[in-house]
């Protein structure tokens, strides 16, 4: 199914301008993901990214989104989270380089970038293994849970 894209709504010119540097072509749907995800106050299911592109007009099917979502984290335009529950989220932070830690609530499943950046030193690795990068997630309780008894 084909992407469909009502005028009534028009990502920001930032989001136009991000892609514009991948050299790739505009679509509307990575227009609309892409602006869903900078939006975002945390990091988004594919589910959620679908809803919320449903809510804006944009009708593409599963496939789309996962190839969008995909394409994104290709070109350095987002990046994927890998939580404990086993779904995949999603998260683009325009200026900030994916050098940081991630909070995974353990109560509500939400996952959220914190702004801290991660040591730069890379870790010890034993002879014949090449370092590519980490990820570091802490798990506890986000504010709304935490204060929930």
């Amino acid at each position: 199914m084909a992407a469909r894209h009502p005028t009534s709504y028009r990502p920001v010119t930032p989001v136009r301008d991000l892609l514009a540097r991948s050299g790739a072509r505009i679509t509307p749907a990575r227009e609309t993901v892409l602006a869903i995800l900078l939006e975002a106050p945390r990091a988004l299911s594919h589910l959620e990214v679908e809803q919320a592109a449903r809510q804006r007009g944009l009708t593409a099917d599963r496939v789309t989104l996962y190839r969008v979502l995909d394409w994104l984290v290709g070109q350095g335009l987002a990046h994927r989270i890998e939580g404990q529950d086993r779904v995949r989220r999603f998260n683009a932070e325009a200026a900030v380089e994916h050098a940081h830690a991630h909070f995974h609530c353990t109560r509500c499943g939400q996952v959220f970038c914190l702004e801290q950046p991660l040591p730069r030193h890379k870790p010890q690795l034993p002879e014949g293994f090449r370092f590519e990068g980490m990820e570091l997630t802490i798990r506890g309780l986000c504010p709304t849970c935490s204060t929930q008894t």
